[in-house]
C-alpha cells in the first residue's frame, strides 16, 4: 500500500510540474505581442525613452481603453516601482531604472533625475503631463510618452 501511495504522489508531483512549466510557457510567450506601437485606436502607444541609461527607445501598446496613464504603461507590458512614500502615484522606476545603487525610491527623486511624463497625438508634439500617471485617462489612439532626467520630452516623435 506504501508503494502505491509513493507511485501516485510522485505521478501528481510529476502532473504538477509539467502544468507549471506550461503554464510559465504561455506567460513567457504572451507579453511579445505588446512590443509595438498600436495601431489606429487599437489601445495607447506607450514610448519609454531609456536613453539616459544608454539604452534605447521602446515603444509598446497598450491594447483597449486604459483607465490611467499608469494602467498604460504597466498593460504594456513595463516593470513599474513607485517609491516607498508614494507607491506607484510617483514613479521611480520603470525597468529597473535607475538602479537602486542609484536611486533608492523612498521619497520622490531629485528635479534633476526623474520620470518625466508625456502625451502626444500621433505625429504630433509632446506635451508635458500637468497631472500624474495616476490621474491621467489617455485616449485610445493617442501617445504616452517616458523620458529620464530633469524633464526633458522623449527624444522621438510620437
Amino acid at each position: 500500500m506504501k508503494d502505491v501511495m509513493t507511485a501516485t504522489r510522485n505521478r501528481l508531483v510529476s502532473l504538477l510540474a509539467v502544468v507549471l512549466a506550461a503554464f510559465g510557457a504561455v506567460t513567457i510567450v504572451a507579453s511579445p505581442a505588446q512590443a509595438a506601437g498600436c495601431t489606429g485606436t487599437s489601445g495607447v502607444t506607450v514610448v519609454v525613452d531609456f536613453t539616459a541609461f544608454g539604452g534605447t527607445v521602446e515603444r509598446r501598446c497598450a491594447l483597449g481603453d486604459p483607465a490611467s496613464g499608469l494602467a498604460a504603461l504597466e498593460s504594456s507590458g513595463f516593470l513599474i516601482t513607485g517609491t516607498q512614500r508614494w507607491g506607484k502615484a510617483f514613479i521611480c522606476r520603470i525597468d529597473g531604472l535607475p538602479t537602486a545603487a542609484n536611486e533608492p525610491c523612498v521619497n520622490t527623486p531629485p528635479a534633476s533625475a526623474y520620470w518625466s511624463y508625456w502625451h502626444a497625438q500621433p505625429g504630433g508634439s509632446w506635451s508635458y503631463s500637468t497631472l500624474g500617471a495616476t490621474s491621467y485617462n489617455p485616449a485610445p489612439g493617442s501617445v504616452e510618452g517616458w523620458s529620464f532626467g530633469s524633464g526633458a520630452q522623449p527624444t522621438v516623435a510620437p
